[in-house]
C-alpha cells in the first residue's frame, strides 16, 4: 500500500491526449457467459500496490462469483508505478482503482476530476514509527533526532502536526529522504524514527527480523482521522454509470463479510494471486488481516460508507499545512452508494 502522493497535472493532461482515442474500448463492452444469455459488463480494477491482505475481499468476490452475480466481469490490474491508478482513472483508462483520501484531494485541488465512492480502510495505516525499547516515546520527543521517510509532503505535514502537538518543535526534527528503503533505514541505525510505513507491513516485517517497533498514531497526535484507502472513479463515469458501481458495492461488501467469517479461506484465496516478483509471508498477511479488519469496518453503517465530516476535516488539514495549495470543496470529493 505505497504512495506517491504528488499527482503531476501535466502528466495527467499528457495521458488524456495520448489515450483518448482508444477510450476504455476494451472497459466498456459486454460479453455474454457462454451457455447463457446473462449479459456481463467489463469493468477494470487498478490496485494500489501488489496483492496484499488487504485486497482480500476482492479476490473472494471474484472467486466466489459474487462479481459474475452482479453482471460484472472485472479484471484487476497491479500498477506498474504507485503513482498510476488516480491517474489512469482519470484519463478514463481503468475504471475504478484503489487510491488515498489525501491523494484524492490533492487532484481536486489540480482540477482532476476523481472522486471516492468508498472507504476501505477507515482509519491511517501510516504511523510514525520508532524503536518499542528506545528512548522515544511520543512525537515531541524527536527532538534532535532523524526521521527517515520516502520523500512525500503529506508526511511531512504528518510529523510536523504530530510534534507540534505534543508541545515539540518541529523545527528541531530532521527529515532524511530513505525513498522506499524504510524497513533497512531503520534496521541499519541509519535513522531514529520512520514515516511512510504501514502498521500491517513495515511494522510487522521490522519485528520479524528483530526489530520491535512502538506506532504512534496520528490521529491521536492533532493530524485528522482520515481513510487511509479509498476506491475512486472519475466524476464523468461514476455520474454516467452509478449502477456499475453500486453492483461493484454490493460484490465487494458480500466479500468482506466473507473474509470477516472466514478469515482463514479469504487469506488463502489472496495468495493464489500473489505476485511472483512480490512473494507473500502467509504469517506477515495472516497479522496484518489481524490489524486491518476492525479498521475497515464501518459498523453500523454500510460497508464503504464515508462520513461528509471526514472529508471536511482532512481538506481542512490539508490546506491548513500547505500540502494543497487551494481551496478544496470536501463534498464534491465523494459519492456514497
Amino acid at each position: 500500500m505505497k504512495k506517491g502522493f504528488v499527482v503531476v497535472i501535466s502528466l495527467f493532461l499528457l495521458l488524456l491526449s495520448a489515450c483518448s482515442a482508444g477510450n476504455k474500448d476494451n472497459q466498456a463492452g459486454t460479453k455474454k457467459d457462454s451457455g447463457s444469455n446473462t449479459k456481463t459488463e467489463k469493468v477494470s480494477l487498478m490496485l494500489d500496490w501488489y496483492p496484499n491482505a488487504v485486497h482480500s475481499l476482492l479476490y473472494v468476490a471474484q472467486e466466489k462469483g459474487y462479481f459474475k452475480e452482479q453482471g460484472l466481469d472485472v479484471d484487476i490490474k497491479m500498477p506498474a508505478d504507485t503513482n498510476d491508478p488516480l491517474k489512469l482513472v482519470a484519463a478514463n483508462q481503468v475504471d475504478m482503482a484503489i487510491s488515498y483520501q489525501p491523494e484524492v484531494l490533492v487532484a481536486r485541488g489540480e482540477n482532476i476530476p476523481v472522486q471516492s465512492f468508498a472507504a476501505l480502510v477507515r482509519h491511517p495505516l501510516n504511523q510514525l514509527m520508532v524503536p518499542a525499547n528506545g528512548s522515544i516515546k511520543s512525537p515531541k520527543d524527536l527532538a534532535g533526532k532523524t526521521i527517515g521517510y520516502p520523500s512525500i509532503p503529506l508526511d511531512e505535514a504528518i510529523v510536523q502536526t504530530m510534534v507540534k502537538s505534543d508541545g515539540g518543535d518541529p523545527q528541531k526534527i530532521k527529515m532524511v529522504d530513505v525513498g522506499w528503503d524504510l524497513i533497512p533505514a531503520m534496521a541499519t541505525k541509519k535513522t531514529d524514527a520512520l514515516i511512510g510505513g504501514y502498521i500491517n507491513h513495515e511494522k510487522l516485517l521490522l519485528e520479524k527480523e528483530g526489530h520491535p517497533m512502538r506506532a504512534l498514531n496520528p490521529k491521536e497526535f492533532g493530524v485528522p482521522d482520515y481513510y487511509e484507502l479509498v476506491l475512486v472513479g472519475s466524476e464523468k463515469e461514476l455520474k454516467a454509470k452509478p449502477e456499475v458501481f453500486k453492483k461493484f458495492m454490493a460484490a465487494i461488501t458480500k466479500g468482506q463479510q466473507y473474509v470477516q467469517q472466514n478469515p482463514e479461506e479469504g487469506l488463502s484465496i489472496l495468495m493464489k494471486h500473489e505476485d511472483k516478483s512480490s512473494p507473500l509471508d502467509k504469517n506477515v498477511e495472516t497479522k496484518s488481516l489481524q490489524i486491518l479488519l476492525p479498521l475497515m469496518d464501518a459498523k453500523d453503517k454500510a460497508f464503504g460508507y464515508q462520513d461528509p465530516q471526514t472529508w471536511t476535516n482532512v481538506a481542512k488539514w490539508l490546506e491548513d499545512n500547505k500540502v494543497v495549495k487551494t481551496t478544496i470543496n470536501a463534498k464534491d470529493a465523494f459519492v456514497n452508494f
